[in-house]
């Protein structure tokens, strides 16, 4: 699946100013690359290339290509019909009662903490047949982008030149949390000043924030993930990936003025569509520097990490039904980043895309050599390679630490929380850490308190293989690691602290939190007393990851001044799970010489499991074989697309030239797994669930009819 980026998922890549609030990705969002906020041009672009901003969209590009122009109210229409999940993915708001669309391995995470020995709602599905029997989910948080506004020249004012690494990046903290303080207090909305082009530009991004979320329908994870692990990025495929919310203000239904009309037409070769989503991180324009760092040393660690923890969540599935479902959405997650991860470290091994990358820095460095008003930044690729070397240094030991890596436990996490906030809350809001801001304080609140189940024997699990991986990386004589262990095993070790806490306890953990500095100090409790023992290393090694990455956002902003300056301007900058605009063509490709259609069908879901003799994960759920007869076979079920995608665009809708829903994102193939380096349209292509197979899906597998009269009741027209 598409990059979902699911709490472990982030452990091995994510930046450190990654976007995504979600308690347990903050957890496990390494820094062992910096990926840098770089530009693509529209010098060098292939044709469909780009994730835009909705403020700066690519109308001359849509209109030489496809012959549309692109207006302000189709655009602020999609964009406020679009919606972000803070668990990590996208979706779209699809009638005017809030019900809100995405994928079912977005709401995964949702639908996993609403189970027990009794109920599995991942396998089993759910449909509330009525808004009463709605389930409200634990800590669910759904963003809606309302404005833009460029705040450059207010945040470039307070960093001055002259400044050092650490006074440089305390200045930029401190004007951006001042920012959004003042946003927040004038509109309400959660403000986030989001970093674009390297530090080139920073907006100011203000978001309608839901936290009454509730789930109205998922089917069965069978059919939404049907072929499993072995048809996972692959294509043709047959995925019921979706799944629906409603989003409630004041214990109602919000009212939304943007959501999206329905197209269930079928969509023929070479037509234009768009995707609006929250594309997580990109990496295209990293120096060489980083991206031999990214080949040579981030990827096989991730790889390392996640093979290891593969192995560890299928034995404890193996052992018993309820431990499967405990572990079932983690494991999903895992075998999808590790999948993920072997096909970017297959992209950076090959030669050919080496090569490219290498020829194009030397293109650009030798254009700057020549330019003497670009003097200054000629030695931006020598400091980059240099905090790289550094950033290389400490990148282990910031892992383990700070990300969290060696404390693999939710217990941890919220021990970890309880024991900052008590330190941080009280500086000024400029002074604290970032995900302490005012303006993220009220989404770590609601994360922090989740009544969420937690399940000892898994934490203990986690905890205990984390601990061993902690002291195989540091070795055992490390003095940390032997203050972490106290003389015991790690699993002796972790039983204690997980057994010890009372932070299961969400009043315990609201009353240390309230209580402050103060009553933190005084608390003996084991997993606060393991935060804090390794809270001072974790702060340090996260301040030179800190000054580093300041380091390397200058010099980058150097590099894009030089970019622009030979290239011209006009293009994007990376992504940062902030709204982006794609667009591209409904088209199918040649693989070794076979032509791979644009559309699969329903009648295609059942000849490819009956080819594989219905054996798992190629069985379908039983209502789709009792009512097989119901249907009409020829209906388009996923499709491909030339969209520009990236993990993070899980679930955003798929719209015509008209602003209709005609799909959902949910997967690339494998040859799109490269997208996070550099965009290719000859064979990656962006999967999407077809909007007439839901319908026909709801209506004569589910009973859903209700459902579906509301989804076809309509939304504005454009």
């Amino acid at each position: 699946m598409l990059g979902v980026e699911k709490p472990l998922l982030m452990s091995f890549d994510g930046g450190m100013n990654s976007e995504k609030p979600r308690r347990l990705i903050r957890h496990f969002r390494a820094a062992l690359v910096k990926g840098a906020m770089v530009v693509a041009t529209v010098a060098g672009m292939e044709a469909d290339e780009g994730m835009w901003l909705f403020n700066a969209p690519p109308r001359a590009l849509i209109r030489e290509r496809y012959g549309m122009d692109v207006t302000e109210p189709w655009l602020e229409h999609l964009q406020k019909a679009s919606v972000r999940f803070n668990s990590g993915g996208s979706g779209s708001f699809v009638s005017e009662d809030g019900l809100v669309m995405s994928n079912h391995h977005v709401g995964a995470d949702a639908l996993q903490k609403f189970g027990d020995a009794d109920h599995d709602y991942l396998k089993e599905g759910f449909y509330a047949k009525t808004q009463a029997e709605e389930k409200q989910c634990h800590d669910l948080e759904l963003n809606v982008l309302m404005t833009i506004e460029d705040v450059t020249e207010r945040v470039n004012a307070a960093v001055k030149p002259d400044l050092k690494p650490e006074a440089a990046f305390a200045a930029r903290r401190g004007v951006m949390a001042q920012i959004e303080k003042e946003s927040m207090d004038k509109t309400g909305l959660r403000s986030d000043v989001v970093t674009l082009f390297q530090g080139g530009k920073y907006h100011l991004y203000r978001f309608k924030k839901y936290t009454d979320v509730r789930l109205v329908f998922a089917p069965e994870q069978q059919i939404a993930f049907f072929g499993g692990d072995p048809d996972n990025f692959e294509y043709p495929r047959y995925d019921l990936d979706v799944c629906f919310f409603r989003a409630y203000e004041d214990g109602k239904p919000a009212k939304i003025a943007h959501h999206l009309r329905w197209n269930t037409g079928e969509l023929t070769e070479g037509e234009l569509i768009f995707v609006s989503g929250h594309p997580g991180r990109t990496s295209r324009l990293l120096t060489m520097a980083e991206l031999e760092y990214a080949r040579d040393v981030q990827y096989p660690r991730a790889l390392q990490r996640l093979n290891r923890l593969e192995v560890l969540l299928t034995a404890y599935s193996a052992r018993s039904k309820e431990n499967a479902r405990r572990a079932k959405d983690t494991l999903f997650g895992v075998q999808n980043s590790r999948k993920s991860r072997d096909g970017g470290l297959g992209g950076l091994m090959d030669p050919a895309l080496f090569s490219r990358k290498a020829a194009d820095e030397r293109r650009l460095i030798a254009a700057v050599a020549q330019r003497l008003e670009l003097e200054g930044s000629a030695k931006a690729w020598e400091t980059i390679s240099h905090a790289q070397q550094i950033v290389k240094q400490h990148a282990l030991r910031y892992n383990l630490l700070e990300a969290g890596l060696g404390f693999h436990s939710t217990l941890f996490t919220i021990a970890r929380t309880v024991l900052r906030a008590g330190e941080e809350r009280p500086k000024a809001n400029g002074e604290r850490l970032r995900e302490f801001r005012e303006s993220n304080l009220a989404s770590l609140e609601f994360e922090l308190f989740s009544t969420e189940p937690l399940y000892e024997d898994l934490e203990q699990l986690k905890l205990a293989d984390s601990l061993t991986f902690l002291a195989e990386q540091l070795g055992i004589d490390d003095p940390l690691v032997r203050q972490v262990l106290g003389n015991k095993s790690p699993r002796a070790r972790a039983a204690d602290l997980v057994g010890g806490t009372q932070l299961k306890d969400v009043a315990m953990r609201k009353r240390l939190y309230e209580g402050g500095k103060a009553v933190v100090a005084a608390s003996k409790d084991p997993m606060l007393e393991i935060a804090r023992l390794i809270d001072g290393d974790s702060r340090r090694v996260r301040d030179i990851i800190e000054q580093q990455d300041e380091v390397k956002k200058q010099a980058h902003g150097l590099i894009a001044k030089a970019r622009f300056a030979v290239e011209g301007a006009g293009g994007y900058p990376d992504a940062t799970f902030t709204l982006r605009l794609s667009f591209g063509a409904v088209k199918g490709y040649t693989e070794n010489g076979r032509q791979v259609p644009h559309q699969t069908t329903l009648a295609g879901l059942y000849d490819r499991a009956s080819s594989q003799e219905f054996a798992p994960p190629f069985d379908l759920p039983k209502r789709w074989l009792t009512r097989k007869d119901r249907l009409n076979l020829e209906v388009p079920f996923n499709f491909i697309s030339t969209a520009d995608i990236i993990g993070g665009n899980s679930g955003s809708p798929v719209v015509n030239r008209k602003g209709e829903l005609v799909g959902i994102i949910f997967d690339g193939n494998l040859q799109s797994l490269v997208l996070d380096f550099v965009y290719t349209e000859d064979k990656a292509r962006a999967l999407s669930v077809h909007s007439g197979a839901i319908v026909e899906s709801l209506r004569k597998v589910y009973d859903a009819g209700e459902l579906v009269k509301e989804l076809l009741r309509g939304g504005p027209s454009l």
